[in-house]
């Protein structure tokens, strides 16, 4: 990745005279935001857990797919960004509960829907903060300017090299901690209004 980025630098070094000429390209991205399509799996691992609640393992992705404007000139081509479509969400969630809970039981199914909570947590904080993610990713892709290069084969550099400035910028970093921050609040939350009055009628068979 390091050398493409170089090779990148080193072409649009010839094109620096001309990188003027496709700032008058510069538009308004369209940007397109969805949340992923997640699946949930349940697995009961050999090491020992807390018999009282299981864990939730959450994937967060943030997948950036950019559609560029080409225009051809004289001595090259200015690429400028068109639209980004987004998938910013979690893509799955791995519930781990412990062994001695058999598959089906009262106790198994206890702490599944003590874990599927967390899991509603998860999505809830995606839905909230849309708005948050939709403003951060749109002023990190409309800073994005056009560039100039005076050859086809850098083009496919150029997007990689704007997907990576879009991922870099400081709006959508601190979108990202804003998100995990966000989801570890509501995860205590749902803890905390745990009594485990499920579980333990389990066990007292009532």
């Amino acid at each position: 990745m390091f050398n493409k980025i170089f090779i990148l630098s080193v072409s649009l070094l010839y094109g620096v005279a001309f990188a003027d000429d496709c700032i008058k390209y510069k538009n308004v991205p369209n940007i397109n935001i969805l949340n992923p399509s997640y699946t949930k799996s349940v697995t009961q691992p050999d090491e020992p857990m807390n018999k009282l609640h299981g864990n939730v393992l959450a994937t967060l992705v943030q997948d950036f797919d950019i559609v560029v404007d080409i225009v051809a000139k004289d001595t090259g081509y200015c690429v400028t960004l068109k639209k980004l479509d987004a998938s910013i969400g979690y893509s799955n969630f791995e519930i781990k509960i412990d062994k001695s809970h058999i598959r089906g039981s009262c106790s198994y199914n206890a702490i599944l829907g003590h874990e599927d909570k967390h899991i509603n947590a998860y999505l809830s904080v995606m839905k909230d903060m849309m708005s948050d993610i939709k403003n951060s990713v749109f002023n990190a892709t409309n800073s994005i300017m056009p560039v100039f290069v005076e050859s086809r084969e850098d083009i496919e550099l150029v997007i990689e090299k704007m997907n990576n400035e879009i991922q870099s910028h400081p709006e959508v970093i601190l979108l990202k901690q804003k998100i995990n921050a966000a989801q570890e609040i509501r995860n205590k939350r749902v803890d905390q209004n745990e009594d485990n009055s499920e579980l333990k009628r389990c066990f007292l068979g009532n």
